[in-house]
């Protein structure tokens, strides 16, 4: 069964006033990003970070499993400020605020480093040792009977 077309137009006029006279109309309007509260914002957070970073050895190794949870509340404070800001959907300003974090503080941690060298030793020794006593017990299995 179809509506006539001024009973349609009734409904969707009603639902239109009912939408601007609970306010909900003033919801659906997304506030500007507030670029300067989020970057103010955002310095304290990196500076409660850089004080707990200066206590990590981040110039000489990576200090990345040490201070994972440092990291985390990092990563809450900028994300609350963005949301408070309403500048999540500036992607670009918290992805702009880690890049400089990962470059100051992570640099070292993409980098692959050899292991010990007595680690090196317990690995390929057993390799070498087998492959020097392999004809020795290959030749005593072979001369056993005779």
């Amino acid at each position: 069964m179809a509506f006539p077309v001024p009973a349609m137009a009734l409904t969707a006029y009603l639902l239109a006033l009912i939408f601007f006279c609970t306010g909900m109309a003033e919801k659906s309007v997304v506030p500007p990003c507030d670029q300067h509260m989020f970057d103010s914002k955002v310095n304290h957070c990196l500076s409660e970070f850089n004080l707990s970073m200066e206590a990590s050895d981040y110039q000489d190794r990576c200090p990345w499993p040490g201070v994972k949870s440092t990291y985390n509340q990092l990563m809450f404070c900028v994300d609350k400020w963005a949301k408070v800001g309403w500048c999540k959907g500036y992607g670009f300003l918290v992805d702009k605020v880690f890049l400089e974090v990962h470059q100051t503080y992570f640099s070292l941690c993409g980098r692959v480093h050899d292991p010990p060298f007595t680690t090196l030793i317990m690995l390929i020794a057993p390799a070498i040792i087998v492959t020097f006593l392999m004809p020795l017990l290959c030749v005593r299995l072979t001369t056993w009977n005779t």
